[in-house]
């Protein structure tokens, strides 16, 4: 397959806020790789395109060239890889009113409810089609086992020559070339364990499978990993982690417990942060859902946050069940913050919140980006303005930090 173009479903986009407010659907990370890397190493394509909200478009472009166009939301398995492979030029495979993919000769011609050109070909078969948040962490540890299998094929993991590292059932851990593993436990007995190129799995960290340590990410010593956690690349994660998903290039390095949540890019929790994953009556967690402008019942018992890119946590900020944050907030202050804190709040605590003014903002985001060997681009700074906009509905104070 020489192009593909990922196509964001519009009945999942905005139930996957905060997270698709800076990217496609399918630039969201679960499991190893992200869901369009997935398809890109099990199609073999050449060229991957998006389509996407109009303004992201620039950092994600389309293809202008025919092309295999792909819901985005949906996480591939060896089934649909072969009923899109057997596709022709004038079919469309649908899963009930869900198009799965089609092709365009370009992407004006791009439709996802009405084809009246196209054969409809119907996939009966379960599918996995992303259109909730916490169904990231959900599915977390299937998609690792899924990834694990398609990095690994016909190859042999380096290893580790610590004598002070030990492993339950070493085939099922996979170390790249580079990687640092000291004086710490993988137990693979229940799920892979894979630790990507230069990483650093550093002493007395305990961590259990499944488990995925992408490219340039560092766990601290003494960390307690759980299973069903990934940790995206350029990260540095250690406390207690439990069923999370870091996108990549964020810090929660410190102590403080973690689970059942989502972290984008480009945050950092201080020292001490502790995210609340269940309530204390044991009720079903609620969570703030874009698409109603209110709560909405996830019902699951286990839920703790969703922090989108750019996000920073004070020393010691404390998180309630189901929180909620958006991008670029400064949280901050003693007590629990509300369920749902706006994108660019700054605050917290008994003071409550007001605007992070966005100058300040890209001030703080372009050094992050720096320091893990980023740049902060006209792209980027495009885009957040544009969030900026988008979310001040959301930002029900005046004043302005």
């Amino acid at each position: 397959m020489d192009n593909i173009v990922l196509f964001d479903d519009p009945k999942s986009r905005g139930n996957l806020l905060p997270f698709t407010f800076t990217r496609p659907v399918a630039e969201i990370r679960i499991g190893i790789f992200k869901i369009s890397e997935k398809w890109q190493s099990l199609l073999h394509a050449k060229d991957l395109g998006f389509l996407t909200q109009n303004y992201l478009q620039s950092k994600f472009p389309p293809l202008a060239v025919k092309a295999l166009y792909i819901n985005g939301a949906l996480c591939p398995d060896e089934d649909l890889v072969n009923a899109i492979n057997e596709l022709k030029e004038n079919e469309a495979l649908w899963h009930q009113d869900t198009l799965l993919a089609a092709f365009f000769d370009k992407p004006e011609q791009f439709h996802s409810d009405h084809l009246p050109d196209k054969k409809r070909i119907d996939y009966d078969p379960e599918i996995k089609l992303l259109s909730k948040t916490w169904q990231i962490f959900q599915w977390n540890g299937d998609e690792i086992r899924k990834d694990f299998n398609i990095i690994t094929k016909r190859r042999v993991s380096w290893g580790t020559d610590d004598p002070h590292t030990h492993m339950y059932n070493e085939p099922a851990i996979f170390i790249e070339k580079g990687a640092k593993v000291r004086a710490s436990i993988l137990n693979a007995t229940n799920g892979p364990i894979y630790i990507g190129k230069n990483t650093e799995v550093s002493e007395g960290s305990m961590i259990r499978g499944p488990f995925a340590l992408c490219d340039d990410s560092i766990i601290s010593m003494g960390a307690k990993i759980r299973e069903n956690t990934t940790v995206g690349p350029g990260c540095k994660v250690g406390g207690e982690v439990s069923n999370t998903v870091f996108f990549g290039y964020s810090n929660k390095s410190h102590d403080g417990y973690i689970g059942n949540s989502v972290v984008g890019e480009w945050c950092n929790f201080g020292a001490n942060s502790v995210v609340s994953n269940m309530k204390n009556n044991l009720m079903p967690v609620k969570i703030w859902d874009y698409t109603k402008g209110g709560f909405g019942d996830t019902g699951l018992q286990f839920c703790g946050s969703m922090v989108a890119d750019h996000t920073k946590l004070g020393i010691g900020t404390t998180l309630n069940t189901g929180t909620v944050i958006g991008v670029g907030s400064n949280v901050f202050g003693e007590g629990f913050p509300r369920k749902f804190v706006s994108s660019f709040a700054w605050g917290g605590g008994a003071a409550g919140f007001s605007t992070f003014k966005l100058m300040k903002f890209e001030e703080t985001a372009q050094r992050v980006m720096d320091l893990k060997g980023k740049e902060f681009n006209e792209n980027e700074r495009a885009i957040l303005q544009k969030v900026f906009e988008v979310t001040r509905p959301y930002r029900i104070w005046d004043k302005e930090f």
